[in-house]
């Protein structure tokens, strides 16, 4: 399965130990060489420098970044050595990714991008490979360097990685270190401070807003999760949801029961309704409907968001799972020890609890299981927010910051691993368009208090940009609530539920004249279509497995069999 684009195994670097290796510094005292450990984010499948790299000078340790640049601007290296170099210096996760020409490109030509940190760059092309690399790192520097001019943003060179500490470490032992003492990070994929504050109101105003016209509801707000486009208008809450726990009925065919109501798996089914909106606007053929709209052709048959447009997540409370690590002891005499350690495996969530996929627990053919909400927002930011139906139409969608507003969170050094590190490597293994996106993750004032008085009970609400009222849902029921400001029916079905999402899927094919996905029989037959995510899904799910982490949980397919 993997021997066409090369094995997992060589290409991982993002063991437990190398994981929790890569999370602290040294001891306070230690003293003594350096042990030299293996850069666990160099990834071996990526394409060599091409030989005309070879000739030119390399960059030496001594070179200052402007020593380098200066070079390269005097065409004394090579553009994709000058890449590499900054990607050694400045610590960012470097790929030169082959992908294809654009559409009015005629003749047979290579292709080649640069991904740093997930964020493409241009597409080079060349009649052949090399050039193509060569084109591509060009195009990529011609960004890229503009925004390193300001040197107050760059790190002074590293000489390897950390080195391991020689004796067992807590967390709590390494949570006072302050930012100097840790390995720099790249300050210009930080959001600067005006945009995250432009975040925190934007949710607080909506928030504010919505349970203004709803004060009844106002203790489920305690756990709102809320998607944010940024624009440069400003920012703009576009998706709001609350929750925390599974329904207790039965999984059904109908495909209108909410199966996981927990708040980030609730904003997403909002931020997809939005989604829809944006397409039927899109291709509504209205020009001032188009100008409003936030998507846009790109160079392959699909649509992508505008370039001017950004998505942002806040979370009010940190995503249950391996996002909650409370404590690892990172013992390098064991490390054993360490690759079969369950705090960072996937988890499963089951009645408002989550377990290890290895842990042994009684489960119950009656009892909804989903994967915890951690691990959901791991798969989110390989496969795209936008799901399986959605990428029928829009390339991948991530989100480039995520802002968790936990009042009782002082350290969130457990969602990056979950977020960042588990598949930093996972991007050369993926299909095109896809790749891991690693968002800036930061704490942040919360914008509603919790307190015992405000405890949600199991109630959700729902709302995206557009909508005239909230919907509330019962979590164990799976249903709209009669009290729900909101209904769509006697019955009572969300209108975040498969049967739902299905309707507006046919609505937008039927306005893109999309014969080949109006006659399909069934939900699943709709997901299914959708190759290269089922790819991605697939690729994702095995390297997680690889690594280590445990096998993602199989959906029982008898809830996607519905048809409209």
């Amino acid at each position: 399965m993997f021997s066409a684009r090369g094995s997992f195994r060589y290409s991982r670097g993002v063991s437990f130990s190398q994981i929790l290796r890569k999370n602290v510094t040294d001891p306070p005292g230690l003293t003594g060489p350096r042990t030299q450990i293996p850069d666990p984010s160099k990834n071996i499948l990526d394409p060599p420098v091409s030989s005309a790299s070879k000739t030119a000078p390399a960059a030496t340790p001594q070179d200052t970044l402007a020593g380098v640049i200066d070079r390269y601007e005097r065409g004394e290296i090579h553009p994709v050595s000058v890449l590499y170099e900054l990607a050694r210096v400045l610590d960012f996760h470097l790929e030169m990714k082959e992908t294809v020409t654009t559409d009015n490109t005629r003749g047979f030509y290579f292709a080649f991008c640069v991904v740093i940190d997930g964020m493409q760059y241009r597409t080079g092309m060349g009649i052949t490979k090399k050039i193509a690399r060569h084109k591509a790192a060009e195009l990529a520097l011609q960004d890229l360097l503009p925004t390193l001019e300001d040197e107050s943003v760059l790190p002074q060179a590293f000489d390897g990685p950390p080195p391991l500490p020689v004796k067992e470490l807590l967390v709590s032992d390494f949570q006072a270190l302050s930012v100097s003492d840790v390995r720099p990070h790249r300050a210009m994929h930080e959001p600067k401070d005006t945009t995250n504050h432009q975040i925190r109101l934007a949710v607080q105003d909506q928030l504010t807003k919505l349970m203004e016209s709803n004060p009844e509801f106002s203790a489920c707000s305690s756990s709102t999760a809320a998607f944010i486009i940024e624009t440069p208008r400003g920012c703009e809450v576009v998706a709001i949801g609350t929750g925390n726990c599974n329904t207790n009925e039965s999984v059904t065919s109908s495909g209108r029961v909410l199966h996981d109501s927990h708040a980030v798996v609730t904003a997403r089914r909002s931020l997809m309704r939005y989604l829809y909106r944006h397409l039927l606007m899109f291709f509504s053929k209205t020009a001032s409907l188009n100008e409003k709209c936030i998507l846009q052709r790109s160079s392959s048959s699909l649509l992508s968001l505008k370039s001017n447009v950004a998505l942002h997540l806040y979370i009010n409370e940190l995503p249950k799972g391996t996002a909650q690590i409370s404590e690892l002891r990172l013992n390098p005499s064991s490390i054993s020890a360490l690759e079969v350690n369950t705090e960072i495996s996937l988890h499963l969530a089951v009645e408002g609890k989550v377990f290890s996929v290895f842990s042994a627990f009684e489960r119950s053919a009656t009892k909804v299981l989903s994967m915890s909400t951690a691990d959901k927002i791991t798969q989110w930011q390989v496969l795209g927010y936008q799901g399986a139906l959605l990428s029928h139409y829009i390339e991948p969608i991530y989100v480039q910051s995520i802002h968790v507003g936990d009042s009782s969170c002082s350290d969130i050094r457990g969602m990056k691993i979950t977020v960042s590190q588990r598949v930093d490597c996972i991007t050369p293994h993926l299909p095109m368009y896809y790749c891991m996106v690693q968002p800036h993750i930061s704490l942040v004032p919360t914008v509603v208090a919790s307190t015992p008085s405000s405890t949600p009970g199991t109630l959700a609400i729902n709302w995206s940009q557009g909508d005239n009222s909230l919907e509330v849902v019962d979590c164990l029921a799976g249903k709209t609530v009669e009290e729900s400001p909101f209904k769509s029916g006697s019955a009572l079905a969300s209108r975040l539920c498969k049967a739902a999402m299905m309707n507006r899927f046919k609505l937008v094919g039927k306005e893109a004249d999309r014969q080949d996905l109006l006659t399909t029989s069934s939900y699943r037959e709709a997901k299914m279509m959708a190759k290269p995510y089922q790819e991605a899904k697939n690729m994702l799910r095995a390297y997680l497995m690889q690594q280590g982490y445990g096998s993602w949980l199989v959906k029982l397919t008898s809830s996607d069999h519905f048809s409209m």
